[in-house]
């Protein structure tokens, strides 16, 4: 048996589903291939929105443990329902999942379930979930197969004791002690989670500080938070082995550059040192499509592979590895394919840690423009000098603004505080449309409301802001 498609998408995440669903509304015949059984890929179903609604869950628990009392809340010490907080993840997760489902059968994508492996560059054959083959065939196969875990040598995943972001999301109770490897976003996110509900985390990073490629800056002042928090650092150390035991994980633990070995004992450890593309069981090999040296799809500026017919998006390729740009390049191929203009500048993907304060960051940093040589105008202004983040109590944190003093352009926003996150956008709309400081200074900002952060960050980079 087999169907005739214009257009095969082979993974149903960020990049996969709204690819298809894109290529869909423009008219064109759309199947999406999923083996999970579920779409929405990681980052709905073990990713992205599952830490969220721990991350939400947990921090309002802290936020009744220590600081209701400042409002003038009186309650008795709250108690954690674990069972009963991943419960409403699940749910929340499950929900979203029904509205991909429903949202494909409204643009009349075919759902097919099942592992799709590429035969030629117009076919699909797919290893259905309820048995037996299937076979597509397309004018254009798109891969979006997302990425995976990357493993850490001598440090064996078993989802237990050491747990990778899939296990921590659903650990049966809240570990005495927690390391956490790897002082990125994943890292940071899970070990705030576990943090706030009663661990006591350890983050070892290979490099000497937290956050890889983030500016400088934004750092500093979000390491110090974080530590003020509760958070233990150790910077600029490697795990080369594990040892798993009844009672725990034994971890050894070396200087990055060299130096004496020691050993940290922890209940759960959890490894997250970063993803890599997932590529697996697609024939690639068979059909010829290139990979680079990172294992990572090579396309060109419109997303096609070295063979005719046969795309890639998302985290398979190069570029940001965030749903939110996976999404972008399925908007942008699905319009190229249909014969329409399409395009993702990824020098204004913002980055975003949903942690409490959330650091938020898009385009340059300063590093990266004094590595240049370019000449720039900092702005900067704290949340401590905003009356909206007074009367929140979280006033940790700035907005910082850089301008090119040639163009006069925005070229980087870094922010650490209150829904950061959000306020974010702001500055990634004006990037997109070439704007000054100057202009998001003069544009009206509700009060009172944490944005006016940025248009003081935006007022001091010409020196001028009025509230500090």
């Amino acid at each position: 048996m087999s169907e005739n498609y214009d257009i095969v998408v082979i993974g149903g995440g960020p990049g996969g589903y709204v690819c298809a669903i894109r290529a869909a509304q423009l008219g064109l015949k759309v199947a999406c291939v999923e083996k999970r059984g579920a779409l929405g890929g990681t980052c709905l179903n073990v990713g992205c929105i599952p830490s969220k609604a721990l991350l939400h869950s947990s921090h309002l628990f802290e936020e009744a443990s220590e600081h209701f009392d400042t409002h003038g809340i009186e309650v008795s010490k709250p108690k954690v329902n674990l069972e009963k907080m991943m419960a409403r993840k699940d749910k929340v997760v499950d929900s979203n999942v029904k509205g991909i489902e429903f949202l494909f059968k409204k643009n009349k994508v075919t759902y097919v379930k099942g592992a799709g492996e590429i035969t030629s560059p117009t076919s699909v054959k797919v290893a259905l979930l309820d048995g037996g083959e299937e076979t597509l065939n397309a004018k254009n196969i798109v891969i979006a197969t997302g990425s995976e875990v990357t493993p850490l040598p001598g440090v064996e995943i078993d989802e237990e004791k050491i747990v990778s972001s899939t296990g921590a999301l659903t650990l049966p109770k809240v570990p005495k002690k927690m390391v956490v490897i790897g002082a990125g976003v994943i890292g940071l996110e899970l070990g705030s989670v576990w943090r706030r509900l009663g661990a006591e985390v350890t983050v070892v990073e290979f490099l000497d500080r937290i956050l890889p490629g983030m500016d400088g800056e934004l750092v500093k002042q979000t390491q110090r938070i974080f530590a003020k928090q509760g958070l233990e650092f150790k910077l600029g150390h490697k795990v080369t082995a594990a040892k798993t035991t009844k009672s725990g994980v034994t971890l050894t633990v070396e200087p990055s550059k060299g130096g004496d070995a020691e050993e940290l004992k922890a209940d759960v450890v959890l490894v997250a040192i970063g993803r890599r593309p997932y590529t697996t069981g697609l024939g690639l090999d068979k059909v010829g499509v290139e990979l680079d040296e990172r294992g990572r799809v090579k396309t060109d500026e419109y997303f096609q592979t070295n063979v005719g017919g046969i795309f890639a998006i998302g985290d398979t390729i190069a570029g940001p590895m965030l749903a939110h740009k996976a999404e972008e390049d399925g908007v942008a191929l699905a319009e190229m394919i249909a014969g329409e203009e399409g395009h993702v500048d990824y020098g204004k993907v913002p980055g975003v840690v949903y942690t409490w304060p959330e650091v938020a960051s898009v385009g340059k940093t300063e590093e990266q423009l004094k590595e240049e040589g370019a000449e720039y105008s900092v702005g900067k202004f704290p949340f401590t000098a905003n009356g909206r983040a007074k009367a929140m109590e979280s006033t940790d944190g700035f907005v910082k603004l850089l301008e090119d003093k040639k163009t006069h352009r925005v070229v980087g926003a870094h922010i650490v505080g209150p829904a950061a996150g959000d306020l974010i956008a702001e500055v990634v709309l004006a990037m997109e449309y070439g704007a000054s400081a100057e202009d998001i200074a003069r544009t009206c900002h509700a009060h009172p409301a944490l944005g006016e952060v940025v248009k003081e960050a935006a007022l001091d980079a010409d020196k001028r802001a009025i509230h500090m």
